[in-house]
């Protein structure tokens, strides 16, 4: 039996993406220029070996890439780990892991709506603050409505704004080395490893950094909406870690090298303006800054695309109210009441604290990476007996129970903060779901059950 559409007016998503469009989204997501935002606090905890906590990282989200780009081929439906654990191990597990998933979706378009209000009122000091987080939350938010390849658009010129901005800081940074600053060479592998450099410290500032690789599993909700997704969402998944992982590498290895210690910075925490200052100049530091506005706006309709798209699946398994968060716009065939509810949590940057925000946005994005892991495992190898020889074994058992196993490590460093609000959250999402299924006596109901 077909499932049934959407009522007022909705219809299927709209499918006109392509891969470069796709990777182009999961590129604005991940923010190639986030790299500046995390620096200070990872290169205290590290004692300078940035590079090297971005290279564990990868690891770890590059196996998990894989997971999540086998799954794709198997459920090639909008709705990313929500749907990939509630169809591969249980719909109980699967709304769980939704859920928790959730709280970082909503929380990341808020994030980027606060620092646009902090570098926009460093710049202008005049103008209010809570003008700019309005401002800036109704301009992705109606750019968003009007569509999904209007986003892609956009996220071409602003992505490639930050990859020109970075590569002339390279230039400068190489530079400034070349003329005795920093380590007074660009050839050292001291960023990577020196005697200095501790596992225990990498593996703290991995599980920070986990939050620059924030996206790369965002692209697997625009399913829907891309021309053969099984083909294309895998390759996309991919590309998008390794990308980003290969510009987060090269850039702070420049950085560490022209700042081997953290002396020269009053605020190890917001560090940005003074890289820009000592490396390029007053001039150079008032366009970097700039380009970090830029910066926001692509995450911003990035990560207000796709947690519009969870909402719009959850809201169509009728896991939360259908009749709100499954409408499709008539003409745009975006879900516009999502991204407008999306956008009033966002208004809360006006109000929020961004450490309180971004100490609790690994939570949902380590639960999402272990239980795709897992589903792997759990529906390849064990329900489909796809466990015969060696490329079977390697691609549905070995491969993601190395990315559960990383993943697992990066869960010991998580803050004790975001433990507790992510818990608080992950334990209401148990008490709704209990509701919902009459103490899990029945199944979450769901749009594509089988």
């Amino acid at each position: 039996m077909q499932p049934e559409h959407s009522t007022h007016g909705n219809h299927q998503l709209r499918k006109s993406l392509r891969l470069w469009q796709v990777v182009i989204i999961g590129l604005a997501y991940l923010t190639p220029m986030t790299v500046f935002d995390t620096f200070g606090i990872v290169s205290g905890l590290t004692s300078g070996h940035v590079p090297s906590a971005y290279i564990l990282a990868l690891l770890g989200i590059l196996f998990t890439a894989v997971s999540y780009g086998v799954l794709v081929r198997h459920f090639p439906q909008s709705g990313s780990a929500y749907t990939y654990t509630q169809k591969a191990i249980n719909p109980h597990v699967g709304f769980l892991v939704g859920w928790s998933s959730l709280l970082d979706y909503l929380l990341l378009p808020m994030v980027n709506a606060l620092l646009a209000k902090m570098y926009l009122s460093a710049m202008f000091p005049e103008v209010p603050e809570w003008a700019w987080v309005v401002g800036f939350v109704s301009l992705i938010t109606l750019i968003n409505i009007r569509s999904i390849n209007l986003v892609a658009s956009f996220n071409v010129l602003f992505v490639g704004v930050q990859i020109a901005i970075m590569s002339v800081f390279i230039y400068l940074c190489l530079r400034g080395l070349h003329q005795g600053e920093g380590l007074g060479t660009p050839w050292s592998l001291t960023p990577f490893v020196d005697d200095k450099a501790q596992f225990g410290a990498l593996m703290a500032g991995a599980t920070i950094l986990c939050f620059s690789f924030l996206g790369f599993d965002a692209v697997t909700t625009l399913s829907e909406e891309t021309h053969q997704p099984e083909k294309v969402i895998p390759r996309a998944i991919f590309l998008t870690a390794l990308i980003g992982g290969a510009v987060f590498i090269l850039t702070s290895f420049f950085i560490q090298a022209y700042f081997p210690t953290m002396d020269r910075f009053q605020d190890h925490e917001a560090a940005l303006p003074e890289i820009a200052l000592y490396v390029g100049g007053k001039l150079f530091q008032s366009i970097f800054i700039a380009c970090t506005v830029v910066n926001t706006i692509a995450s911003g309709l990035a990560s207000q695309t796709s947690v519009s798209r969870l909402l719009y699946v959850m809201g169509r398994d009728k896991v939360i109210p259908h009749f709100l968060f499954a409408r499709l716009h008539s003409r745009y065939k975006t879900p516009v009441v999502n991204l407008i509810i999306v956008g009033l949590i966002s208004l809360s940057a006006i109000f929020f604290d961004l450490v309180t925000a971004t100490s609790i946005i690994n939570f949902g994005a380590l639960v999402a990476f272990s239980f795709v892991n897992l589903s792997v495992i759990n529906h390849c190898y064990v329900r489909q007996g796809l466990n015969q020889g060696w490329a079977n074994k390697l691609k549905h058992l070995v491969l993601p129970t190395i990315g559960f196993c990383i993943i697992a490590v990066l869960w010991l460093d998580l803050s004790e903060h975001s433990l507790v609000f992510g818990g608080l959250w992950a334990l209401f999402g148990v008490l709704y779901l209990a509701r919902l299924t009459k103490a899990f006596r029945v199944a979450p109901p769901s749009y594509l059950a089988e």
